[in-house]
């Protein structure tokens, strides 16, 4: 009990409320429907033989089948209306697609409980590295191609049981109703709905299945891989490239403006000789000597 008490505290149920359990869940809960709508099958019907000779008659001939279908090896015994009666079999073996359908169905049973053991007490195992949600996709679409496979088979073979079990076919196996004086006739039909809701749950399962893939697909990891966004677990993204801080500090913005240092720069300085004082208006130009000093002067 106390075991259980632990595994209780430790699951994260509340991953059920995401669709990628509860579909699950519904999963689980349809392949139990399929198999047991299609293995636990077991019908019959009846017919009557009225022969000219009443008392060589049997108005009350009951035949029963069921799973797998191996029709061929159903006997039933009918009168001859000359004699003793005769042992006569149903036509057909239809075991390889109920049995493949059965045991698809039990299979996905099987992987679904797996499955949700491991979303509601493994999820973290599940995530790393995406590799559970891979080899999840990767089952799932295995299962959503049996389901089609083993549905369509299964669908095919319903249709040939129903024909093989059908009364009024039935009739034409026994050599007495070919005579005119004798009566055959069907007293009651195999009831096969079951069978078809069977199949119903088949094709249920497959929509189930095949849905599922794209909330697992997108757990993989494999679309943001695609994208090119995509970063391991347990890995940090790059950090993003500051324009080159080095470069940019180096031989871009980052040196110093040649314009503003005091070699190689365009800086005159008035104050310095060679400049205006010296070779300009003070030598040569108007203060020089026999010249006008200013416009005061020349007044």
């Amino acid at each position: 009990m106390d075991t259980v008490n632990q595994l209780v505290a430790t699951g994260q149920f509340g991953v059920i409320k995401t669709p990628l359990a509860f579909i699950k869940v519904l999963e689980w809960v349809f392949s139990i429907f399929a198999f047991a709508t299609c293995g636990g099958y077991s019908g019959k019907f009846e017919l009557s033989v009225e022969c000219k000779n009443r008392s060589e008659s049997d108005l009350s001939i009951e035949v029963e089948f069921g799973y797998p279908f191996r029709l061929h090896q159903v006997y039933f015994d009918v009168p001859t209306c000359r004699g003793p009666s005769e042992r006569l079999f149903l036509e057909g073996d239809y075991s390889s697609s109920a049995e493949f359908f059965v045991t698809i169905a039990v299979f996905s049973f099987l992987y679904s409980m797996a499955a949700m053991a491991v979303y509601f007490f493994l999820m973290e195992k599940y995530k790393e590295n995406n590799r559970g949600a891979q080899a999840d996709f990767i089952v799932t679409a295995v299962f959503t191609f049996m389901w089609l496979v083993s549905s369509s088979a299964w669908a095919r073979g319903l249709s040939n049981v129903k024909t093989a079990t059908d009364p009024d076919n039935v009739k034409t196996l026994i050599p007495a109703c070919d005579r005119e004086e004798n009566r055959c006739r069907e007293v009651a039909d195999p009831v096969v709905s079951g069978l078809s809701t069977s199949v119903m749950f088949g094709f249920l399962n497959l929509v189930l299945w095949g849905g599922n893939l794209w909330f697992i697909f997108k757990e993989t990891g494999w679309m943001a891989a695609f994208a090119g966004t995509y970063v391991p677990s347990g890995e940090k993204p790059p950090a993003p490239d500051a324009f080159g801080q080095q470069d940019f500090e180096q031989g871009g913005y980052g040196q110093q403006d040649p314009y503003a240092g005091s070699q190689g720069g365009y800086q005159p300085e008035y104050g310095q000789e060679g400049g205006y004082n010296e070779g300009g208006y003070n030598q040569g130009g108007y203060n020089q000597e026999g010249g006008p000093t200013s416009f005061s002067n020349q007044m």
